[in-house]
């Protein structure tokens, strides 16, 4: 008979282990929590936390200690294999991103900046950092990888601390975005070089790399070919069913199908995902699906940089900190130098040439994943691949503050100083545009009207066919939720010059409207309402303009008649016109009447407002109406 005691022991422990297969998760998600929150707060990019966060719970930092003190053992992280698993994922999700969020007309618009200074930038950084190593008896392939890895700068960090500036359309910013777009263009090859030049099938290697460049063409074709065929009648399919979840499944199978196939064909599984997102960046799905894969990638890009801090041994800076800052600012130098003299040869001016080789300066992520491809291959010694990912992790510590050296550089600079690039204005994304949501007969008169002024719009619309069926007519309308937030900021609320709701469910219509006004407070909102009542409503919730249908329809019903009774055509126009004025100011009237009471409701009970209450408030002040942001 067993023991109670025994089993109940028993029980505990293997619950215990169980527990235990799950630290690195929940250590990682703690740390997402806090990091995130508080340097969001900071206005520093995340980035640099996770990677703090990484050399502080990695094996380098309290696993130090957790042998002699145990208690520290469930606050380190050391499943490293778990993490560097996970970790490959975020890479092979922002190479997706990458290529879903590329463009022709993009290339196109900057092809001067991005083939021309961006492959210079590329080119002879890694031909300097190379010949340098070479001079130190460091093998061919060795030394090139190293060179092209470290020439890379940080696309992940970059973007955002320009963004958050608000310098991504700036002369600078629109330079810098050229180079790291030809960089991320550059991963991809360099990828494959690692993965042929790391066979160890022995044999010509000629031979080799035409049987390598052959699969690897078979495996693109049948890529690019597959998605063509099947990707837009997969999301159109799973779009019909409405579901949030088989959507998301449906994304995450594309991403991981096409980084398998293309591993197993011996190219890298970052190039498969890349390809599968240049495939869907010309649908029609393309922004639901950045929305819908942003938070994961968030997330396991968080993983990435959490591993790559636990590569970072502190004992290492503090044996040599002279030797490896001495590299760190001789990297920084070298790739400055030579985005200086680019720059120059382009024609752009001093400044946007200096605050571009600050932002460019630092190395990049990708260089962790190149350098650790080469060095798992043995083309890159573990010395000097480890000196030099230290040095990319303490360049990339620096960008924040470099980024803010560049900004009063920039700030410094006068419009007349900015050269060509001023030229070369950033096509996405696109500046003053509206957006309309709901592309059903409402919604396709009033881009109908907007084309015919010659003003530019994007709509969105959450029925496949129809979106479908509009993209064929060269609608510019995407699939996807418009009272999703994300929805929203890929399709670039930020900038937009208003907002049309033209959908003809009432709820619907409201939360488009709460989650527009919540992400833009000083957007125009011109909103579809049932009746004067929904119109009130809207109105309390902060739109510019709500236009109820059975009033709109009176007074068409009104203009007709007259006209057929012989009034005329310019009376009528003028009275219809007097009392649609006459409606608006008697709505908004009833909106500031109700205003009071809407408040006093709010403050009995326990006190407490709801989300939807703070944004169902109205504005202390109503904008004329016609108005334009």
């Amino acid at each position: 008979m067993t023991d109670p005691v025994q089993a109940g022991t028993q029980i505990a422990a293997e619950a215990g282990a169980h527990a235990v297969g799950y630290r690195e998760a929940i250590l990682f998600l703690v740390t997402a929590g806090i990091v995130v929150p508080l340097f969001h707060r900071l206005r520093i990019s995340p980035v640099l936390g996770f990677i703090g966060a990484g050399a502080l719970l990695g094996p380098f930092g309290l696993g130090r200690f957790a042998d002699a003190h145990p208690w520290l053992a469930p606050f380190t992280i050391g499943n490293r294999a778990e993490i560097a698993h996970l970790a490959e994922f975020g890479v092979i999700f922002l190479m997706f991103m990458i290529g879903i969020e590329l463009s022709w007309e993009r290339l196109r618009v900057l092809r001067r900046l991005v083939f021309g200074l961006g492959a210079i930038q590329v080119t002879a950084s890694a031909t300097v950092i190379a010949l340098i190593l070479l001079a130190l008896d460091q093998p061919v392939a060795g030394a090139v990888l190293v060179g092209l890895a470290l020439a890379l700068s940080s696309t992940a960090v970059v973007l955002p601390v320009l963004a958050e500036q608000k310098r991504l359309g700036t002369p600078a910013g629109r330079t810098s975005f050229a180079i790291l777009l030809f960089q991320d263009l550059a991963v991809a090859p360099i990828l494959f070089a690692i993965a042929v030049l790391g066979r160890k099938d022995g044999g010509d290697l000629g031979a080799a790399l035409a049987l390598a460049l052959g699969q690897a063409a078979i495996a693109l074709v049948v890529i690019v070919v597959a998605g063509r065929v099947a990707l837009r009648p997969l999301f159109h399919l799973v779009a019909r069913t409405r579901s949030p979840e088989l959507f998301m499944a449906a994304c995450l199978l594309v991403i991981v199908a096409t980084a398998v196939v293309a591993a197993g064909s011996g190219l890298s599984m970052t190039l498969g995902a890349f390809v599968a997102g240049l495939l869907l960046a010309e649908t029609e799905y393309r922004r639901a699906i950045e929305a819908t894969i942003d938070p994961f990638k968030g997330l396991l890009l968080g993983v990435f940089f959490v591993s790559v801090g636990m590569n970072l041994d502190p004992a290492q800076l503090i044996s040599a900190p002279g030797a490896i800052l001495g590299l760190s600012v001789g990297l920084l130098v070298i790739k400055g130098a030579v985005v200086l003299v680019g720059a120059r040869i382009m024609k752009l001016s001093r400044s946007v040439a200096l605050e571009t080789a600050l932002l460019i300066g630092p190395g990049g992520e990708f260089a962790f994943v190149l350098i650790g491809g080469a060095m798992a291959t043995g083309l890159v010694p573990e010395p000097v691949g480890g000196a030099a990912l230290i040095v990319t992790t303490v360049t990339m510590i620096a960008i924040p503050g470099l980024a803010a050296l560049a900004r009063r550089i920039g700030g410094r600079a006068s419009k007349q100083q900015t050269g060509p690039a001023q030229a070369e204005p950033l096509p996405e994304p696109e500046q003053n545009r509206v957006i309309i949501a709901g592309y059903g007969r409402v919604g396709r008169l009033v881009g109908e009207m907007l084309k015919r002024h010659a003003i530019s719009h994007i709509a969105v619309d959450s029925d496949p066919a129809r979106v479908a069926e509009q993209r064929r007519l060269g609608s510019p309308v995407y699939f996807g939720d418009s009272a999703n937030t994300e929805m929203l900021r890929r399709c670039d609320i930020a900038t937009a010059r208003a907002l049309v709701v033209t959908l003809d469910n009432p709820r619907a219509v409201e939360a488009v409207v709460q989650a527009a006004r919540a992400e833009r407070p000083d957007l125009t909102i011109v909103a579809r309402a049932r009746d004067a009542r929904h119109a009130t409503q809207l109105y309390e919730m902060g739109v510019d303009d709500a236009v109820p249908e059975t009033i709109e329809a009176s007074l068409q019903l009104s203009e007709a008649v007259l006209v057929d009774v012989g009034v005329p055509m310019g009376n009528v126009i003028a009275s219809i016109h007097e009392r649609r004025d006459e409606f608006r100011t008697m709505l908004k009237r009833r909106e500031a009447e109700a205003r009071p009471v809407f408040r006093a409701r709010r403050t009995v009970g326990k006190g407490r407002e709801t989300a939807a209450e703070k944004a169902a408030e109205p504005p202390a002040e109503v904008r004329p109406i016609g108005k334009t942001a």
